[in-house]
């Protein structure tokens, strides 16, 4: 089968489209699914870097996540013919990935294609939109509504960034959507953002230990100082959803803002999570968003053969909305 494959050796690190023996690629698990459609996130641009800290093998399938079509089954619980989802459980880092003609995986690592979703659809969203609603329902869970004020989302125009905006915007909320590229105003306010802000509109007071209350909540996909600024800016009983570390993994802060304003910063894991969260996250995404609103979500289609330009737009900030890729299509319809 054909596959994007990176092969780390000392410092260097070559990927690219190769044809693969399924004899070596599709031996772990019980499950073998036909991937019909998978989709790029800023880990797989991860894990084609040199000193990558995120593949966990010499040679590698990389794609954390992809959708398609149960073609071989020795688990009760799977039946061939079944539209499922893989992601997380180590996808594209330690265990073969998504960016291939199959997959083969453990069958307790796929969770059903909901309905209202299809394959496509599915990967529209794929484990960054699944952060995304995952980082929703969790600021949800800590009293946030759609009265308590703005919300922040920081690296708007990425993957978790964009579909939370869409996702916040859809079920009522005031969004501000943070970014660092100014033609981009308009890809956010079409999937919902209230207001679009410059990087540097969290710098308030920098004197003093906090700044203006201003956010009722916050998704961060950047992390670092930008978490940290954003604490200083939450009004009382705020809280951040914590879902990247592009900007950085410290976190330099103090303890006012947690005293004095009841703040709360949760982590967003997809990659351990349970099977009965990954279900309830994928069924609310069924009826998230309209068909129009995914649509707009999706900035590009290639095939394998345009995986590696596209990661390397995702290395370097330069990608927008979600970018899906069909293993099945051959070099000749790549889309430029």
């Amino acid at each position: 089968m054909r596959a994007f494959v990176v092969a780390h050796e000392g410092d260097a690190a070559t990927a690219g489209v190769r044809n693969v023996d399924d004899a070596e690629f599709l031996v772990d698990g019980d499950v073998e699914v036909a991937v019909r459609w998978s989709t790029l996130n800023f880990k797989d641009a991860m894990a084609v870097a040199p000193h990558s800290r995120v593949a966990r093998r010499a040679v590698l399938i990389v794609g954390i996540d992809a959708a398609g079509t149960v073609v071989a089954s020795e688990s009760p619980s799977v039946g061939v013919g079944q539209e499922v989802i893989a992601h997380g459980h180590g996808f594209g880092t330690s265990h073969h990935g998504g960016l291939a003609e199959r997959v083969r995986c453990p069958a307790a690592w796929l969770t059903p294609v909901p309905r209202g979703l299809d394959a496509r659809s599915a990967m529209a969203y794929g484990t960054a939109g699944y952060t995304a609603m995952a980082s929703v329902l969790a600021l949800e869970r800590t009293g946030l509504t759609n009265d308590r004020g703005p919300v922040l989302v920081t690296g708007a125009t990425g993957g978790v960034g964009s579909v939370a905006v869409a996702l916040l915007a859809a079920r009522g909320f005031e969004v501000v959507a943070m970014t660092g590229k100014p033609d981009a105003h308009a890809f956010l306010t079409s999937l919902g953002a209230r207001r679009v802000v410059a990087r540097d509109a969290l710098e308030d007071r920098p004197d003093r230990v906090l700044g203006a209350p201003t956010y009722a909540g916050a998704v961060d996909c950047v992390g670092g100082a930008t978490l940290a600024e954003i604490l200083r800016v939450l009004r009382w009983g705020g809280a951040v959803a914590a879902t990247g570390l592009v900007g950085g993994t410290a976190l330099e802060t103090t303890v006012y803002p947690f005293i004095t304003r009841n703040a709360a910063v949760v982590g967003v894991d997809s990659v351990d999570a349970p099977a009965a969260l990954r279900a309830e996250v994928w069924e609310t995404l069924s009826c998230a968003l309209d068909a129009g609103t995914i649509a707009s979500i999706v900035t590009g289609e290639i095939g394998l053969d345009g995986v590696a330009a596209a990661l390397e737009a995702i290395a370097h900030g330069q990608a927008r909305g979600r970018v899906l890729v069909d293993p099945a299509r051959e070099a000749a319809q790549v889309a430029p």
